[in-house]
């Protein structure tokens, strides 16, 4: 008999959870272009740390644009027409890409450890859930390389027009610190297959997962050129992506007020394309009918998963009014029940904050809470005497003018609110300059579709949270970012259509 899921589903069959290596060697610390590992031009390095004991892991190469000149100048020749990129068989394209997974996949206990010592992930969420959808999301884009085809128009008129659907060209891809090898594969992945080469910066807290995909690809026998991958900060490295007239388009993940740099850059420069994805302060709401078990769980989840981290976090949460104590008390009870620590360690259920600049900001939020008039049913301060933990927290009371409910917090701190009506929580959970992501929680199937069309998100869960796929699209509306990734519809971004129209010749009679 199969085993169940808590849907009545059959249970997803999961690999047999590893330790984590031990003593795990830093090998990839240097500048990757052409296939080949470079010191920076001008000879700096950084530190990277733990975020949970704040011990120095390694120093990496420090790019700045100098760097990013000679990554676009590699990525700029393998693009060229008759460049072995450029003649390559599109199907050959999706071999490399299955290649790369069957090492990832071969690898994958030295990613999801480097993950966890650099960023701060669960190991088992770093092995579970971010390499297996790295792999699945390469695989995805690999059966589509040889898919991309355009259309025969019925144009008036005695001709022949078609569509091509052709590459970009080079690719600027700017990585988040959240997810740091899931986002590399959700940049790289769909811009590969399309034909586009890539130079990509990953954060400057996270690095070493993306250099240590540098040698993948290497090894997978992307030709030299293909991928590049610049370390380094945001005002130099990202600004020099952004601004660079020879870079096509710029794919970002990361905070607003960076994003609206990227694009201010891009329409200064050569009004390259851009795709954004950006912040989030996403509503999730519940109603009386909900499975209440169900929704407390969600809920909690889609709040806390790897430390509120996330940009998708459901932190403005909408419960009715006749369950709204009773899931206030559900949701403290829950996040009482945190083991945190060591993320390396078995039974550890909360790993640290990335750096000590978010684990201020956080508590700085929570105090504002505090002075707001929200209250406060536990945790509020940090943990232990080293790393940047902070006790899961939960407010209630909140109203939609404390800063707790406008701004994105990023950590783990849970905002409860009262509603009473479906034209107020529609009109309070629109009521935002965000607009990525939204839940609506009900039995009443009428209730649920009304919520799906009325929520100004660009995705709407109902009944679940934070259910994402490689073939689903994923981006925000309003100042959550322009563009969508993954699915067919991310692939749309790594292209541009061409019109050819033939005259055919008609003979006389």
């Amino acid at each position: 008999m199969k085993k169940q899921g808590s849907d009545g589903n059959p249970a997803p069959v999961m690999p047999a959870l590893p330790e984590p290596l031990k003593d795990l060697k830093i090998k990839y610390t240097k500048i990757f272009i052409n296939n080949e590992w470079h010191d920076s031009i001008s000879g700096k390095k950084f530190a990277v740390f733990n975020p949970a004991t704040e011990e120095k892991i390694c120093e990496v190469e420090e790019g700045d644009k100098a760097d990013v000149d000679e990554a676009v100048k590699a990525a700029r020749k393998a693009f060229e027409l008759g460049s072995t990129w450029r003649t390559m068989d599109a199907s050959e394209r999706g071999r490399l890409l299955n290649k790369l997974a069957d090492l990832v996949e071969r690898d994958r206990l030295i990613l999801a450890t480097m993950e966890t010592i650099d960023g701060g992930k669960l190991f088992s969420t770093a092995y579970l859930m971010d390499l297996g959808a790295c792999i699945k999301t390469l695989r995805y884009c690999a059966g589509w390389a040889d898919k991309i085809h355009g259309r025969t128009v019925p144009m008036d008129g005695n001709f022949l027009t078609f569509t091509r659907h052709e590459p970009i060209g080079v690719c600027g891809q700017i990585i988040p610190w959240n997810f740091p090898l899931v986002m590399f594969i959700w940049k790289i992945a769909p811009a590969l297959c399309c034909g586009n080469t890539v130079v990509v910066k990953p954060a400057e807290q996270t690095p070493l997962s993306a250099l240590y995909m540098g040698s993948l690809i290497k090894e997978a026998g992307f030709p030299p050129g293909v991928v590049n991958i610049v370390p380094g900060f945001g005002p130099t490295a990202g600004a020099a992506i952004s601004h660079h007239m020879d870079i096509d388009k710029v794919a970002f993940t990361g905070s607003t007020e960076v994003g609206k740099l990227i694009k201010e850059a891009a329409g200064k420069s050569n009004l390259k394309r851009v795709t954004l994805e950006l912040g989030g302060k996403s509503p999730n709401i519940i109603f009386a009918d909900a499975d209440l078990d169900a929704a407390v769980e969600f809920a909690h989840i889609g709040l806390f998963y790897h430390q509120g981290q996330c940009c998708i976090a459901g932190s403005r949460i909408f419960v009715e009014e006749p369950i709204y104590d009773e899931f206030v008390r559900r949701s403290i009870e829950r996040a009482k029940k945190y083991t945190l620590g060591d993320p390396l360690k078995p039974g550890v259920q909360q790993g640290p904050q990335i750096d000590k600049e978010q684990f201020k900001k956080i508590l700085e939020l929570i105090e504002s809470g505090k002075k707001e008039g929200a209250k406060l049913e536990c945790g509020g301060g940090p943990w232990g005497d080293k790393g940047y933990f902070i006790q899961p927290t939960v407010f209630s009371n909140v109203t939609d003018d404390m800063r707790i409910a406008k701004e994105e917090i990023f950590g783990p701190v849970q905002q409860i609110m009262k509603f009473k009506t479906v034209d107020e929580v529609i009109k309070r959970a629109n009521n935002t300059t965000y607009g990525l992501a939204a839940a609506v929680f009900t039995k009443d199937i009428d209730k649920a579709l009304t919520f799906a069309a009325a929520l100004q998100a660009g995705t709407v869960w109902v009944n679940c949270y934070s259910a994402l796929s490689a073939q689903c699209p994923f981006g925000g509306f309003k100042m959550s970012g322009n563009g969508r990734e993954m699915g067919e519809y991310g692939l749309h971004e790594y292209t541009e259509v061409k019109t050819v129209t033939i005259k055919i010749p008609q003979k006389n009679s």
